[in-house]
């Protein structure tokens, strides 16, 4: 399954509101991210507010186009964007960055 990352920019003074929206995501959006293709799907910030997101999927486009498009979705990326220094919805803001090493890959492929 492809896997992919994203980079995101938190405003910095706003860290512990984003840090506790993500403590108890809404059920609903989690089903709607699992049912879309999303796996193992994690965020890790860092103290300036540099957002990483990482996640598997078939396709990260179509999960994304999936998701976007419930309602949940829309009144999620509502209440974020304030947390953010980017402009509009967060999930559009996002900026993929290539995979160029996997240990698991390379090990297979050495038959290890």
């Amino acid at each position: 399954m492809p896997r992919y990352c994203m980079l995101g920019h938190v405003n910095p003074n706003r860290l512990e509101e984003y840090r506790e929206a993500h403590r108890a995501v809404w059920p609903e959006l989690l089903e709607a991210l699992r049912d879309a293709g999303w796996r193992n799907y994690s965020l890790f910030l860092r103290e300036d507010g540099l957002l990483i997101g990482y996640a598997e999927a078939d396709d990260l486009a179509v999960a994304q186009e999936q998701v976007a498009r419930t309602e949940v979705n829309a009144r999620w990326q509502a209440a974020m964007a304030e947390l953010f220094q980017t402009e509009g919805a967060p999930d559009e803001a996002w900026e993929t960055i290539p995979e160029v090493f996997n240990l698991e890959d390379q090990l297979q492929a050495a038959g290890r």
